[in-house]
């Protein structure tokens, strides 16, 4: 049984993983308790909005889901369709929190795509959005944070006296891509797009027991477009891809642009298969360019996540491959509930190289 009055309250920007993650904790526990929080999201036409939660929420362990990155949702803004943005959705994560009046046991924060987390460092005179973000739940009172594949985990020292957990869908993502292809890992070339991807692809290769290449960005540093110094080409370094079935990783990917650059370059070199693997794919500027690139043959499979949100039309995609994670957010509401320890879902790499082996 639980030790905690258990409450999940999923902001509509994330309703049907919400739903997702409340039928998993029903077989979990073999309860049919609903434990799904009823609110009101009311956003008026001058762009202000509030948050009504009509469910009791004293003394409940409360978990709040959100994805800051939907763009699906919207509202009439002085007579024109608006779209909310990530600012926007996170003021309502603020919104919720308010509304609790201060009743619950607990507030934990369960955010996949950890807000502003590109704007995780200063480098000169700009704002440090994650820090201040994560500075703020704690001044409204949550306990808890938890997140996936963050852009830097680094970012929790902004909140050292708070629970930060940072989650990462690596096994899930191989065991879908092993369930689909027994054979996909075979001489197999683990390849990071950037060098800021670098640890990730490392970690990816370590499960396989394979190599691992990087490509290093060298920029036109005398231009700024869109407040980056432009690309100016992509350097590889690391083993012969020639002949190789290559997998390309990252945490996100925004326009895609440099990803399928990568994809490209590789197959010229004479890669075989390519697949790409990160846990967000936002798509920025559409999915067109990807639509043209698997045609080109750049690339053969593209798996991401569920953890924000997708499009149902980029699902129906032969390539475009979407990665249930409602099951592994689910046992881990389960666990943290119960104050029971996590380190399973951190120190999972013998039984993924296991399967691996396996297969």
């Amino acid at each position: 049984m639980s030790k905690n009055n258990l409450g999940i309250l999923v902001l509509d920007n994330f309703k049907d993983f919400g739903q997702k993650v409340q039928d998993h904790l029903s077989k979990i526990r073999g309860t049919e308790t609903n434990y799904l929080i009823h609110f009101n999201a009311n956003r008026f036409s001058n762009g202000e909005g509030k948050i009504t939660i009509e469910d009791s929420v004293r003394e409940k362990n409360l978990f709040i889901l959100s994805d800051v990155g939907n763009y699906e949702l919207g509202y009439n803004y002085h007579g024109q369709k608006h779209i909310l943005s990530p600012d926007e959705h996170f003021q309502d994560i603020k919104r919720a929190i308010s509304a609790t009046c201060g009743h619950t046991a607990k507030i934990s924060i369960v955010t996949p795509l950890l807000y502003e987390s590109r704007q995780h460092r200063r480098k000169s005179r700009e704002s440090l959005d994650c820090a201040i973000a994560l500075q703020e739940l704690e001044r409204l009172g949550v306990n808890s944070i938890i997140t996936f594949d963050a852009h830097d985990p680094n970012v929790c020292n902004a909140i050292p006296n708070l629970s930060f957990d940072n989650f990462y869908p690596t096994n899930v993502i191989l065991e879908q891509m092993i369930t689909d292809n027994a054979n996909v890992f075979e001489n197999i070339l683990v390849v990071s797009p950037d060098m800021g991807a670098m640890e990730r692809a490392r970690y990816y290769a370590e499960l396989m027991g394979c190599d691992v290449g990087v490509f290093y960005k060298r920029r036109d540093l005398s231009k700024v477009v869109n407040g980056k110094n432009p690309v100016v080409s992509h350097v590889y370094m690391g083993t012969d891809v020639k002949d190789k079935n290559i997998l390309i990783v990252d945490d996100m990917i925004a326009s895609g642009g440099s990803v399928l650059e990568v994809a490209q370059e590789l197959r010229n070199r004479g890669a075989k298969k390519i697949n790409i693997t990160c846990t967000f794919a936002l798509f920025t500027e559409g999915i067109e360019k990807f639509k043209k690139a698997y045609e080109d043959n750049w690339f053969d499979d593209l798996y991401t996540t569920n953890l924000s949100y997708i499009p149902n039309e980029f699902s129906s995609l032969e390539w475009f491959n979407v990665v249930d994670l409602s099951e592994m957010v689910a046992k881990i509401v389960d666990k943290l509930d119960k104050k029971e320890s996590v380190s399973e879902f951190f120190d999972t790499k013998k039984d993924i190289i296991k399967k691996i082996q396996m297969k």
